[in-house]
């Protein structure tokens, strides 16, 4: 794992920070959903953990409104733990699974609302109903901008379309991840492979002809047409 910005990169490392940064700005202009998103949940530890907890498999423009709807009702833990479990199961509504995120997020409250520091460290997010590792650090990343890099699909497919992994499960890709880019990068990982896949690298029908990276991608469409016809 590198854990120095200072420390020698390998050619590998130092082409995957270009490709990160090309990627970056290559996006900019198509505002991928995960940056509104993000932009929207607020600068505090509890919004973003309870945004994080509803964003899980829902879209994200979805996530804003469902959020933006139950911190009009209650905007700190305690006012939220008072909330009955129907009254945030019809203001997050239509996230997914949204009763089972109901029943966490108010669990989460009452947690809190009993006096508990907040959570602030791996261990102790992944204490929390609902909250894996993938959400642990992506509030790790947003909320106390922390070296952490949040692995969800967009970024478990597209690390390994890259070359940049090869890992069969995300915690294997974050540690690859870990030890291909300098801590100060972790957390940016996230954003732009996000917004990469939300954009150009889709799961189905990904766009490689107008891809930054199409002539350099190992997954490229143009590149494995290529060698299917010996070009």
């Amino acid at each position: 794992m590198r854990s120095s910005s200072t420390a020698k990169r390998s050619p590998a490392e130092a082409r995957a920070v270009r490709d990160l940064d090309a990627i970056k700005k290559f996006i900019a202009p198509l505002a991928p959903p995960v940056y509104a998103f993000e932009a929207s949940i607020g600068s505090t530890p509890f919004r973003i953990l309870i945004s994080v907890l509803l964003s899980a498999r829902t879209q994200d423009a979805v996530t804003g409104k469902a959020a933006s709807r139950l911190f009009a009702a209650a905007a700190t833990p305690q006012k939220m733990a008072r909330l009955s479990r129907a009254e945030v199961e019809r203001r997050i509504y239509p996230v997914g699974f949204y009763r089972t995120k109901a029943e966490h997020i108010l669990k989460i409250c009452a947690a809190l609302d009993r006096g508990g520091k907040f959570p602030a460290t791996l261990d102790s997010l992944l204490e929390l109903p609902g909250i894996g590792r993938k959400s642990a650090n992506l509030v790790l990343a947003l909320a106390f901008a922390r070296a952490a890099i949040a692995v969800d699909t967009h970024v478990f497919r597209i690390a390994r379309r890259l070359g940049w992994a090869k890992g069969r499960t995300p915690a294997e890709v974050e540690e690859e991840l870990q030890c291909l880019f300098p801590r100060r990068r972790w957390a940016q990982v996230n954003q732009v492979l996000v917004g990469f896949g939300q954009t150009v690298c889709r799961p189905i029908g990904p766009k490689c002809p107008v891809c930054v990276l199409k002539k350099s991608c190992p997954s490229s469409s143009l590149k494995l047409q290529h060698k299917r016809l010996n070009l």
